[in-house]
């Protein structure tokens, strides 16, 4: 069979990651690109006798060294040099979009375009004539309605035909006859020189100042980059303006006339899905809706939660009887049993709050509403020093710290990526909404549970505050792309659902065994009782919660719902109205909300911001948990 390195290459928000998902189902996987923070995802499928490796590259709106994404992009493309590149094309905003494709065709690169939302582009009065833009660009163009799947078999046909024909170039980008002459006379001393760029692509990017690329010339050659330098020079003294600025203007031209060339415009259609889009981000109903949603959620997840958990419990009732008669009440039988119970807990008080979660984060995802959320909340943000895009990692913390973390990187400053981050990790993750609505919720009602959410985000917000106070610096404006709302595709949905799952099952089930297990191991071995002993001066005196809990709050740095499935393993019950107060719920409910996430979560901080931050914030979000769950243990006696 025939190997093809296809990579998908686009703007942001143009279904990209639709396309990836459809190309490749679950045969992908997730990593980092070697050496760098920013996510890699590969996938493999087979078609017509060939073993196709798909590379979803990340979202960029141009291939300038400006951020690492962008340089990732072009390395891979101009070095790693895969068979095809899929220009995957918003044809609802064609011109925006061709910016970046006149890029590509620069980097001489076999190209196919998929022309993507074509739908969309109908619905909002375009009409893009593809066969017009294949002749204008001197490539394949295939129209595709990725999350319906529309167009893809066409388009891995087309990729596979381009990979065994001759490889011809691309339409050439012709600028002005003054940037053209000089184009060409750096070009021709480009070719002299063994570089893994194309000569044509060197001498612009020479022109644009690119300082990579200068960096890379001038090490060969620094006469090159002298003369690049005396023509940029040249240009900006026919235009007045820098020669960057020059080029960069000639694209926009070129891709306008592109873009007007091949499409048409009509009377667009209006919609329930436009009439939407008017009332979720308007001044005044638009935050009641966010509320609305937001309560909505959380209800769900609860309601959901309490049912499934309750059945589950009675369905599994008979499992310790069981193993108990095949395996004896001995120390083996209650070690066997110690690594079932983890199995078990993570089934009936995890699961059944986790999915509903990530079912609908899922269809807030895809249906385009998170970006509309973060509009909405650029003023409040701004209060703690940060954007509304800030806002959007903080609701993906509501699923998982760890990729809420990662997602700061969306923040242009190092200021604002550490208080971005900071302050998700104080957002309570899935696993803490298991304690949330699993214990508090479930015990003393939904409203002592959105209370705590409530509490949450008021300490968020002064948390924020102060570090905004103390960090030097001030926020950037709010400057972001809002994609059109759209139907949540259920394919799409489901796979992002399993995906999230998929973690959970594989990293946090083992962690809950091999727990659930060393408590076993600690109890029959009598130790549980003075670690008891050596955290009771904070766990009774200053927490006023029982020894016991001292245990499951150290398994907690490992993952936070181990607290809840730790402790239902050390008192041999998950009615936890047994064996807790209701004073002794809220300020272990607080302290597990607050204190760091999890190992994982650690992890994540090291990469993101370095040993030394991720120190600080661990300490202080330990020290921080457990001084506020003494100072409500003390407000709540008074009550």
């Amino acid at each position: 069979m025939t190997k093809i390195v296809i990579a998908l290459a686009g703007n942001a928000n143009v279904g990209k990651s639709v396309l990836f998902n459809q190309l490749t189902g679950l045969h992908q996987h997730i990593g980092n690109w070697p050496g760098k923070t920013v996510e890699r995802a590969e996938g493999t499928l087979h078609f017509k006798g060939h073993i196709i490796d798909v590379i979803d590259l990340p979202g960029i709106y141009s291939l300038s060294t400006f951020s690492t994404e962008e340089l990732i992009t072009r390395d891979y493309i101009a070095v790693e040099k895969p068979d095809v590149v899929i220009n995957v094309v918003d044809a609802s905003v064609l011109e925006r979009n061709m910016f970046f494709t006149i890029q590509l065709l620069e980097l001489e690169t076999p190209l196919i375009m998929a022309l993507n939302q074509v739908d969309l582009a109908k619905k909002k009065g375009i009409i893009v004539n593809h066969e017009k833009l294949e002749e204008l660009l001197g490539i394949p163009v295939i129209p595709t309605i990725a999350i319906k799947g529309v167009g893809v078999h066409e388009l891995l046909e087309k990729a596979i035909e381009v990979t065994k024909k001759a490889r011809t170039r691309p339409a050439k980008i012709k600028y002005g006859r003054e940037i053209e002459e000089r184009i060409e006379r750096i070009a021709a001393l480009v070719r002299k020189l063994k570089i893994g760029y194309p000569a044509r692509y060197v001498a612009i990017k020479l022109l644009e100042g690119d300082r990579e690329i200068k960096e890379i010339v001038g090490e060969i050659s620094s006469k090159t980059v002298s003369v690049a330098e005396k023509c940029a020079k040249e240009i900006e003294h026919i235009h007045g303006h820098a020669c960057s600025t020059v080029i960069a203007s000639e694209r926009y031209n070129i891709a306008n006339r592109i873009a007007s060339k091949s499409q048409q415009l009509v009377v667009p259609e209006t919609g329930l899905l436009e009439k939407l889009d008017e009332i979720t981000i308007h001044k005044i109903w638009g935050y009641p809706i966010a509320v609305t949603v937001t309560f909505a959620m959380f209800f769900t997840i609860f309601s959901f939660g309490n049912f499934f958990s309750d059945i589950l419990n009675v369905a599994l009732r008979g499992v310790k009887p069981l193993v108990e008669t095949v395996f004896g009440v001995g120390m083996s039988g209650t070690l066997i049993w110690g690594a079932i119970e983890g199995v078990i807990a993570g089934i009936t008080i995890a699961l059944p709050y986790i999915v509903p979660f990530y079912i609908i984060l899922g269809v807030l995802e895809d249906s385009g509403y998170l970006p509309r959320i973060a509009f909405l909340m650029d003023n409040l943000m701004h209060e703690i020093g940060l954007h509304g895009k800030a806002f959007i990692p903080l609701i993906l913390g509501y699923g998982c710290n760890v990729p809420a973390c990662f997602g700061c990187r969306i923040m242009e400053t190092h200021r604002e990526r550490l208080m971005a981050t900071f302050v998700t990790t104080l957002v309570p993750c899935a696993a803490r909404t298991v304690i949330i609505l699993g214990l508090a919720g479930k015990f003393l009602g939904i409203g002592w549970a959105l209370a705590l959410y409530g509490i949450d985000l008021l300490i968020i917000f002064v948390l924020g505050r102060i570090a905004f106070k103390v960090l030097p610096g001030g926020p950037t404006g709010l400057i972001m792309e809002m994609s059109s709302y759209r139907v949540p595709h259920l394919n799409t949905v489901a796979k992002q659902v399993w995906f999230r799952l998929e973690e959970f099952v594989y990293i946090a089930f083992p962690l809950m065994i091999a727990g659930s297990f060393a408590i076993k191991v600690l109890e029959v071995a009598n130790l549980l009782e003075p670690i008891g002993k050596a955290m009771s001066p904070v766990t009774m005196t200053w927490l006023g919660l029982p020894a016991i809990t001292g245990v499951v709050l150290i398994f907690g740095i490992l993952r936070k719902e181990l607290t809840l499935i730790m402790l239902a393993a050390l008192t041999g019950t998950s009615n936890f109205a047994m064996i807790l107060t209701k004073t002794q719920m809220i300020v272990f409910t607080l302290v597990t909300m607050f204190y760091i996430p999890c190992i994982a979560t650690i992890v994540a901080l090291v990469k993101e911001l370095g040993w030394k931050n991720a120190l600080y914030i661990t300490l202080f979000e330990i020290l921080f948990a457990v001084f506020l769950g003494g100072i409500a243990f003390r407000l709540l006696l008074l009550v």
